[in-house]
């Protein structure tokens, strides 16, 4: 793995936040860009909303990430204000529906992308504990933290091994793509869930004693005004609701 998603320590990140900030930003994002909750306020507020997951990237030094995010979603503002005035018909109706897709869901996928990236599953059982979560939520949640690093690793392995055996798109061989990556993928899948579930089990949590943990984690000033903004883009359409009655 090339980020060790089992351990305690925060060294060498970025930014670092309390999970639980990350969280919340997640869910106010979901809320008012993903699901367009709030009218026209919480449009107001979806820009800045937007560049909350582009610094938390930048600040992780995941270029890539950054520039791809930059790309679609900076690509689907200027197309929707400066294109879209001078289409009609079935060309306006597809940009539109593109550049939507784009402007609502890339904002949330890649704050999941920068949450699971930057959270080691001890940091993440640590704050849903501190939360007095129930174990029936802190395992599956915990298993899913450590689940979709793992088949993306898996499907990397798989990917090259079928390079080396000549198989792939264009190649003429499209039926053994299907069959040599597709399904070692799906049994991947079903292998690393019991696995990780295991594994979960093993390390005690699920036990009736209370795990202890080295895992440095509390609010800080940065967690502090992300929390800010959660309350801002929560307040404002609240207000704006109230003062348009």
């Amino acid at each position: 793995m090339r980020r060790e998603f089992l351990a305690s320590s925060g060294a060498g990140r970025g930014l670092i936040l309390d999970p639980c900030t990350k969280l919340a930003l997640l869910l106010v994002i979901a809320v008012f860009v993903l699901s367009g909750e709030g009218g026209a306020a919480a449009k107001q507020m979806a820009p800045l909303l937007a560049l909350v997951p582009f610094g938390l990237i930048i600040c992780e030094r995941a270029w890539q990430a950054a520039g791809l995010y930059l790309a679609l979603y900076g690509g689907s503002w200027v197309l929707q204000l400066v294109l879209m005035p001078r289409l009609d018909g079935a060309a306006a109706f597809v940009v539109l529906a593109i550049c939507g897709f784009l402007l609502r869901f890339m904002p949330g996928i890649m704050m999941g992308y920068i949450t699971v990236r930057t959270t080691t599953v001890s940091e993440f059982v640590a704050a849903m504990e501190r939360l007095h979560l129930p174990a029936q939520i802190v395992i599956p949640m915990s298993v899913i933290f450590r689940f979709f690093p793992t088949v993306v690793e898996e499907a990397r392995a798989i990917n090259d091994a079928m390079r080396m055996r000549g198989i792939r798109f264009g190649g003429g061989r499209a039926s053994a793509m299907l069959e040599y990556r597709l399904v070692p993928m799906l049994i991947c899948c079903v292998k690393i869930g019991e696995e990780l579930s295991a594994a979960a089990l093993t390390r005690g949590l699920g036990g009736p004693v209370k795990r202890t943990n080295i895992c440095e984690i509390g609010f800080r000033v940065q967690d502090g005004v992300a929390l800010l903004l959660c309350v801002a883009a929560v307040a404002w359409p609240v207000a704006a609701f109230f003062m348009g009655r």
